[in-house]
C-alpha cells in the first residue's frame, strides 16, 4: 500500500536527519567549577572574577574547542560561597560530585586553604586567585596561584609611602584571612624601615557599609598612612570617610581592591591622591591590554575590567590550553603539569598581563606593574622603579 511507504520514506528522513545531526548533539560539556562571593560586601569583586572567566568560555567556544581530536564545549558552574571557606569546601564537593569539574576556582585564601586539604586526593585542579604567598608555599602539586605574590608589593609600597607621607602608619584593612596575611607580613617590614604603627583597626569590610566608628578610632592617632584594603567597594568607604574625617595623608591599599573601582565611589582620583597600589587595568598602557579593554566593554556596556577580571580570563584560557596539551580534559594531573607550557604558548592578545609561566610550585610568573596617584591621575610604575 503507498500509505506505509509513505510512513517508511517518512520514517527513514528522519532517521538520517537525526544520524545527520549526531555529531552536534554529542558534543560533551567540560565544566570549570567556581566558588566566590556573589552576594554580600564582597560581590562585585565574586562578580568580577566570573565574568572574567565567562569571558573566556565564549571566546574559546566560539573559536571551537577541540581536545584530542574531539570537539567539546566549555561551561562555568558558579555557586555562591559568601566569602565564607566552609561554603567552599561545600561547594567544591558539590561541584566534583555532581558537576564532575576537573578545575575549581576560588577566588580567595579561605576558600583555597579549605580545598587544599582534598584537592590532591580527589584528583581536580585549584585555581587560586590569591597572592597569599602560602598557597604555593605548601607544596600542594595541584593548585595554580594565579597572581604573583603579593609580597613583592610591600618594599616598594612602603618605600613610596613612608618617603612621600612620614613614618606613622595606622591599619584600617579588613579583617578576612587575605587581609590578615598581608598585614602579618607588611607591619614588620614597616617597622623595620624605621616606621612606627599608631593605630590598628581591621574591620569586617563584608559585613557593614558604615566605617565611621572604626575609622575615627585609627584617624584619632593622626597617622602619615593609612594601611587599607579588601573588596573594592568597602573599601572605598574606609577611604571616603577617613577622608571626610580630616585624613591627609596616603594610602596604602592591598591588591584585592581596585584604584578605579574605588574612584568611582569617592567621586574620582583626588580622593586617592598619594595613594600606591595595583594598576587598573584600564590604565594599562600596553596594546595588547587597551585590546582586551575594548572587547570587554563591548561585551559588558558602561563597565570596565578589574584585574580580577582579566587575570581569571587568562587563566581559563590557559586552562584550556593545557587541557589541549594534556590531550584530556578529565585528567586533572596531566592538566597541571602542562600548564606552564601553556601559559608560555598563550597568545599575547588572551594573556593582557603578559604572565610568563608557571614555576614548579605552581605561582605564576609576571612582570608587575603598580600604580600611584599623582595631581588626580594614575601613573604607572614598574616595580624595579622603586629600588
Amino acid at each position: 500500500m503507498a500509505f506505509p511507504k509513505q510512513l517508511q520514506r517518512i520514517a527513514a528522513a528522519v532517521a538520517f536527519g537525526a544520524l545527520a545531526g549526531a555529531p552536534a548533539l554529542a558534543q560533551e560539556v567540560v565544566k570549570i567549577g567556581y566558588s566566590g562571593p556573589l552576594s554580600g560586601g564582597a560581590a562585585l569583586y565574586g562578580k568580577n572574577v566570573l565574568d572574567g572567566m565567562q569571558m573566556a568560555v565564549n571566546e574559546i567556544n566560539a573559536a571551537g574547542f577541540e581536545v584530542g581530536g574531539k570537539k567539546y564545549k566549555l561551561e562555568i558552574v558558579a555557586l555562591d560561597d559568601k566569602y565564607n571557606p566552609s561554603e567552599t569546601a561545600i561547594n567544591a564537593q558539590r561541584l566534583v560530585q555532581e558537576h564532575k569539574t576537573p578545575a575549581i576556582l576560588t577566588p580567595h585564601s579561605g576558600g583555597t586553604f579549605a580545598l587544599q586539604t582534598n584537592n590532591e586526593q580527589q584528583k581536580y585542579l585549584l585555581l587560586s586567585y590569591t597572592s597569599v604567598p602560602q598557597v604555593t608555599a605548601r607544596g600542594n602539586k595541584m593548585t595554580l596561584r594565579i597572581p604573583p605574590e603579593f609580597t613583592t608589593y610591600i618594599q616598594p609600597f612602603i618605600k613610596h609611602a613612608m618617603g612621600k607621607y612620614g613614618k606613622n602608619l595606622a591599619i584600617a584593612a579588613a579583617d578576612h584571612d587575605y587581609a590578615k596575611a598581608w598585614m602579618a607580613a607588611f607591619k614588620p617590614a614597616w617597622e623595620a624601615a624605621g616606621g612606627k604603627i599608631v593605630a590598628e583597626n581591621p574591620m569586617s569590610y563584608n559585613k557593614s557599609t558604615d566605617f565611621y566608628s572604626g575609622v575615627s578610632r585609627v584617624a584619632a592617632a593622626k597617622p602619615d598612612v593609612m594601611f587599607i584594603g579588601g573588596a573594592s567597594e568597602p573599601t572605598a568607604l574606609v577611604a571616603k570617610q577617613a577622608r571626610e574625617l580630616g585624613f591627609k595623608g596616603g594610602f596604602v591599599i592591598i591588591d584585592q581592591a581596585k584604584m578605579d573601582e574605588m574612584a568611582k565611589v569617592m567621586g574620582g582620583y583626588q580622593a586617592l591622591e598619594g595613594s600606591i597600589g595595583v594598576l587598573p587595568v584600564v590604565d594599562d598602557s600596553a596594546p595588547d591590554t587597551r585590546a582586551f579593554v575594548q572587547r570587554f566593554q563591548k561585551a559588558y556596556p558602561g563597565r570596565n575590567p578589574s584585574s580580577e577580571v582579566s587575570l581569571n580570563y587568562t587563566t581559563v584560557h590557559a586552562t584550556a590550553m593545557a587541557m589541549k596539551l594534556a590531550g584530556t580534559v578529565t585528567d586533572a594531573v596531566a592538566i597541571r603539569a602542562n600548564l606552564d607550557k601553556a601559559m608560555k604558548q598563550l597568545p599575547a592578545s588572551v594573556n593582557p598581563h603578559g604572565l610568563d609561566g608557571v614555576d614548579e610550585r605552581g605561582g605564576s610568573l609576571a612582570d608587575t606593574r603598580v600604580a600611584v596617584v599623582e595631581g588626580g591621575k594614575v601613573k604607572e610604575r614598574a616595580l624595579s622603579s622603586f629600588k
